[in-house]
């Protein structure tokens, strides 16, 4: 999917990927090396008033760039559509990533198969607004993507 067609125009083209229609959104993390934006198109599940992106990078042995760099700075901004949001990711608890890995399959079937071709964890990445103040995971000390 080409980034730059998606955000001209507000995910039109690039918003949804297959025959099934799943939901595209582009990722903008902070390279931990580099410090300048990076930005990741990523399925993208709506669970309430957050969105939950899978690390599979495609099943390979090790984790995606976009999850590292979240692990070094969780702050982030999501585009769904036409619409971006500053988030704060962490890695979903067992029990968090248990109750959405059905909702998470049912929207891309080849998680399976990613995670049948590695030894490693596919982490669930929780993508929370920072809007609300009141939110337990606005405080920056609290949040964490290990």
């Amino acid at each position: 999917m080409h980034r730059w067609l998606y955000r001209r125009t507000g995910g039109t083209f690039g918003g949804t990927v297959g025959r099934t229609k799943r939901p595209v959104a582009l990722l903008t993390t902070t390279g931990r090396r580099s410090g300048k934006p990076r930005e990741w198109p990523l399925l993208c599940l709506a669970d309430g008033d957050r969105h939950v992106v899978v690390a599979s990078n495609a099943g390979r042995d090790h984790h995606p760039a976009w999850l590292l760099n979240l692990r070094a700075n969780p702050r982030a901004t999501l585009q769904i559509g036409p619409d971006r949001l500053d988030v704060l990711a962490r890695v979903a608890t067992p029990a968090e990533a248990d109750e959405l890995w059905p909702r998470l399959h049912a929207m891309y079937s080849g998680y399976a198969d990613y995670q049948a071709g590695t030894d490693r964890d596919l982490p669930v990445v929780i993508l929370e607004s920072t809007i609300n103040p009141d939110r337990p995971s606005h405080n920056p000390a609290s949040p964490s993507v290990e």
